[in-house]
């Protein structure tokens, strides 16, 4: 992914500043009118996780961290998967192997994109059904692929090295695939469709659609005829123990309420309930489609990227990956899910 406010595109900075400024200058004015009328129209984090209490079944099971650190690992012991490599491959199989044991059908989709500039390029989209029967259906994504290029690392010599992807990518995976776990041994009626995307972060600047590539070719050849989930929850960077997630700028646009939905139900106080900036993801293909999807993301407003320090270079190793920051993810997921059963 590549995050749109950038010092490399100054005039997308200014105009998407300015946007955020106005809607800040609306809230603001909101909370003051409202807070006159006697009800805040605001809340803190605390607050929201407050309300992420009342929000859900008291009975909700405790999300496994650990579980979602030990998924994210294996992932990186193979290596950088890097589209077209061996460590690739490897992967792709033991995440078919892994989602079988969790999930009522696997599939896998094979296909062939255009990249930017590697030409055209073989992918791998790894699907698990939960509940295949269920009419009432959650999306969920990740991509597993990693990027082949460090050109973020600080050293220049690395940039032409391949990023390990334990924050950039792993980290979804690794929560996505302990959530099907946990679902399989406390069951669920909610259809649930976790969708494993290849060759996201094949992308460069200046090119939109060099992202997402894997997610590009799954909303143009969907799993199933006429695939209409409720909406859609995209993970990407959810490691880190200093990760904040705040409303992604995009996610908002184009499902508002469903980011009022994860959020009223976030745990813990990674979740900042304010404004975030914009970025190219796999949510945005999506949401093109016809689904509401909603990017859960690391986004940084001190940092040059906007991202974690970390982000395409060497250094996105399982040292950046807290279990703690995995958990707040995953028992997310799991009272949204509670709070769609009811």
């Amino acid at each position: 992914m590549r995050y749109v406010v950038s010092a490399s595109q100054r005039i997308k900075t200014y105009r998407i500043f300015f946007i955020i400024m106005r809607m800040t200058l609306l809230y603001i004015l909101i909370a003051f009118l409202m807070t006159a009328c006697g009800n805040t129209g605001t809340s803190t984090a605390s607050e929201s996780s407050s309300a992420a209490d009342s929000a859900v079944a008291s009975d909700v099971k405790p999300f496994d961290g650990d579980g979602a650190f030990a998924m994210t690992k294996q992932q990186c012991d193979f290596g950088p998967r890097v589209p077209g490599t061996a460590a690739h491959a490897q992967c792709a199989d033991w995440l078919m192997t892994t989602l079988k044991a969790s999930c009522d059908t696997v599939i896998l989709q094979t296909g062939t994109v255009q990249t930017a500039t590697e030409g055209s390029l073989g992918i791998k989209n790894i699907i698990g059904v939960i509940n295949p029967d269920a009419s009432q259906r959650l999306l969920l994504l990740a991509h597993w692929d990693t990027r082949p290029w460090a050109d973020n690392d600080p050293d220049a010599a690395n940039h032409r090295k391949p990023v390990m992807g334990a924050n950039d990518g792993a980290s979804g995976v690794g929560v996505l695939l302990q959530l099907a776990k946990q679902l399989k041994q406390d069951s669920t009626t909610l259809g649930i469709d976790i969708v494993l995307v290849d060759a996201e972060d094949m992308g460069v600047d200046d090119n939109e659609e060099s992202w997402g590539l894997g997610t590009q070719y799954w909303v143009q050849h969907p799993h199933a005829e006429g695939y209409k989930p409720l909406f859609g929850i995209l993970l990407d960077m959810v490691g880190a123990s200093d990760a904040t997630f705040t409303r992604e700028y995009y996610s908002t646009q184009y499902a508002s309420g469903f980011v009022d939905l994860v959020w009223k139900n976030a745990a813990g106080s990674h979740f900042i309930n304010a404004q975030g900036g914009a970025v190219t993801d796999d949510h945005i293909f999506v949401n093109r489609a016809g689904i509401p999807c909603v990017d859960i993301i690391d986004l940084r407003s001190d940092s040059p990227t906007g991202f974690c320090p970390e982000w395409h270079t060497l250094n996105d190793t399982m040292g950046a990956i807290d279990p703690a920051t995995l958990a707040e993810v995953g028992q997310t997921l799991l009272n949204i899910i509670a709070s769609l059963e009811q």
